[in-house]
């Protein structure tokens, strides 16, 4: 049995939750989100809150059950909160500038700029003293996720002198390099 999939979901009265089938929508202050669950999870809406159970116990049901639980917390968690990813960008002259508000340009030490579209659904600001911080944020955790993740690969941090585009708070372990 799972431990998390057992709980309830609390829904806050400020979101409006609709299930409709398999499908359950989350509605907002920062906007509406959709998750359609498997078909092996039942899910209801009762005075507790959601409440998702298996409908037949299976490997495959028992494996859905507390991600689908989970990706409904997800949902109010985002249109309450909000998610987002700052990224910190380490080098002599590197930096990030936006392009209007749907392309980010990162000068990373390549002999051209890495250039990323920013998808609907998803904000950027690049701030810092040196244009050295991004910071990704929105209401879908997936979609934050993706493109923080996609931003961070045009340039991963190295090993021996730390250049790179990092997540905040990441550690970068270090190499010592060649000695003589």
């Amino acid at each position: 049995m799972s431990r998390i999939g057992k709980k309830p979901v609390p829904v806050p009265a400020a979101v409006t939750a609709t299930v409709d089938g398999q499908t359950v929508k989350m509605k907002g202050a920062k906007g509406e989100l959709s998750f359609t669950l498997p078909e092996e999870i039942k899910v209801e809406k009762d005075a507790d809150g959601i409440t998702l159970t298996m409908i037949e116990d299976t490997k495959k049901a028992r494996s859905m059950w507390g991600m689908s639980r989970t990706m409904v917390q997800n949902l109010i968690t985002g249109v309450t909160e909000g998610y987002s990813h700052t990224l910190e960008i380490h080098g002599v002259g590197f930096k990030a500038a936006l392009k209007g508000k749907d392309k980010l340009t990162l000068s990373v030490g390549f002999s051209h700029d890495v250039e990323h579209e920013i998808p609907a659904g998803v904000e950027v600001k690049v701030g810092g003293a040196k244009q050295d911080q991004v910071t990704v944020s929105g209401i879908d955790k997936q979609l934050v996720g993706q493109v923080a993740a996609e931003i961070r690969a045009s340039r991963k941090p190295e090993p021996y002198q730390g250049k790179g585009v990092r997540y905040k708070g990441e550690y970068i372990f270090r190499k010592e390099g060649k000695k003589k």
